[in-house]
């Protein structure tokens, strides 16, 4: 595929995943267009529908060979698919990333930062917590004094 219509594609991903448009984002992806390849900004495709909670759209770029736990690195948007589904309390968005492979316990800020239990505790999102924790996520213990 000529670069040209690969940035096109791409920028028309993007622009569905943002709308929530998950036929579309479907007829790209079979198009050619990029599951993992980040924007300008170095935003990902799955962080933009997870944060979002765009479980179906998710759900495909997942399907077409995005990795569930490649971390974003665009302004506003940094850190991990499950991270930003679990700040936000998108319980599905959560289960759908969990089914695909993510790590219940990886942090954000490459290993520094929160971790999604961190996250969804913080809400409170007691539902996505529930999630987290059945998939094995592991409270954070800090040490003593």
């Amino acid at each position: 595929m000529k670069q040209r219509q690969q940035k096109k594609f791409s920028r028309r991903l993007f622009e569905a995943i943002l709308t929530g448009d998950a036929r579309s984002t479907k007829a790209l992806l079979r198009r050619g267009a990029s599951p993992e390849k980040p924007n300008s900004d170095g935003s990902t495709p799955l962080y933009l529908a997870s944060v979002q909670g765009e479980t179906e759209v998710a759900r495909l770029l997942l399907e077409a060979g995005a990795s569930p736990d490649a971390e974003s690195s665009g302004l506003g948007s940094e850190g991990t698919p499950l991270c930003a589904a679990a700040c936000w309390g998108h319980t599905e968005t959560v289960r759908q990333l969990l089914a695909h492979g993510a790590d219940p316990n990886l942090r954000e800020d490459h290993g520094t930062g929160k971790s999604p239990l961190e996250w969804a505790d913080n809400g409170p999102h007691h539902g996505t917590a529930e999630a987290l924790r059945a998939a094995g996520a592991q409270p954070t213990t800090y040490p003593a004094p």
